[in-house]
């Protein structure tokens, strides 16, 4: 194989989308998503690598902000098991590492699938494995009842939110996720490729509100022809934690993701967040397969 390594166009979404069906099929990522987020991200750079008209490798890195000293920076690196052993994936490696060095990076971070194939690329290449991380899936047929919220509260879909309440409460539980995969751009930004985001299902998203403030929420992608969904990210504000508040967004999320035909619901969650693995395990979730985070000094 003769591949190239390049920035990514809105011309290569579907190819993309092919690459996170192979690697991660649990996730939504559809291919008119990822086409709003390479047209208008500025927070991410995006590499692929290319045999021909094909996709064959995919990776990014999370640009810290203007000013940051020595910042720990995210990446990802996708290569799907067929187009393994070639080189592809050293090769986005050591683009994407080049990308961080200019950005003035100190650390990598990097999800690490749980098998030995990727835990030896990982090991070879300078990581260290950190904090292990968890799948689960829940058959959506089997979803319990809804569970209401506390007097004095009230449970609404995204609909009936305005952008701003939403994102106030994301960066009030950014920093809380304890393996540092929560982070997100500014609000300009975000409304675009995240709130914006056809693969979001604001009707699937619910909140928990205290007058006009979210103090719960659970934020659903579907991808309505394989029938999944995807929690894309569940956050209670600290001052509102303790009060079952998670229980309530998920669990009507998920009869209302069934009641509109969904069969298969799917999460991903730090091993060390206890509560949030107490409420998914009381909802049907289990779990389907695991990762680490690893980290590299640069």
């Amino acid at each position: 194989m003769v591949f190239e390594i390049r920035t990514a166009g809105p011309e290569d979404a579907a190819g993309i989308a092919r690459i996170w069906a192979a690697t991660m099929p649990q996730l939504v990522k559809t291919a008119r998503a990822i086409e709003i987020e390479l047209r208008h991200s500025r927070s991410r750079g995006v590499l692929i690598a290319t045999d021909g008209p094909d996709v064959v490798g995919y990776a990014n890195i999370y640009l810290p902000p203007a000013g940051a000293e020595a910042p720990r920076v995210r990446i990802t690196l996708q290569v799907p098991a067929e187009h393994r052993r070639q080189g592809i994936g050293t090769a986005l490696l050591a683009s994407v590492t080049e990308r961080a060095v200019e950005v003035s990076a100190g650390r990598l971070l990097v999800v690490v699938r749980d098998e030995a194939e990727s835990k030896a690329f990982a090991a070879k290449r300078g990581f260290e494995l950190g904090r292990w991380m968890t799948n689960s899936a829940a058959d959506l047929a089997a979803a319990r009842e809804p569970v209401a919220p506390p007097d004095g509260l009230r449970v609404v879909s995204y609909d009936e939110l305005e952008s701003r309440q939403l994102f106030d409460a994301e960066v009030a539980v950014r920093d809380d996720d304890p393996s540092g995969l929560s982070g997100g751009p500014p609000y300009d930004e975000w409304v675009t490729t995240s709130w914006n985001n056809p693969d979001i299902r604001r009707d699937l998203s619910f909140a928990v509100l205290d007058g006009a403030q979210v103090l719960s929420f659970v934020t659903t992608t579907a991808d309505p022809d394989r029938r999944i969904i995807w929690s894309n990210l569940t956050g209670t504000l600290p001052s509102a934690r303790g009060r079952g508040l998670a229980k309530v967004v998920k669990s009507v999320a998920l009869v209302r993701s069934r009641d509109a035909g969904f069969v298969t619901a799917s999460t991903g969650n730090d091993a060390a967040n206890a509560p949030m693995l107490a409420v998914n395990k009381w909802l049907g979730y289990r779990e389907t397969a695991g990762a680490w985070t690893a980290e590299k000094v640069l």
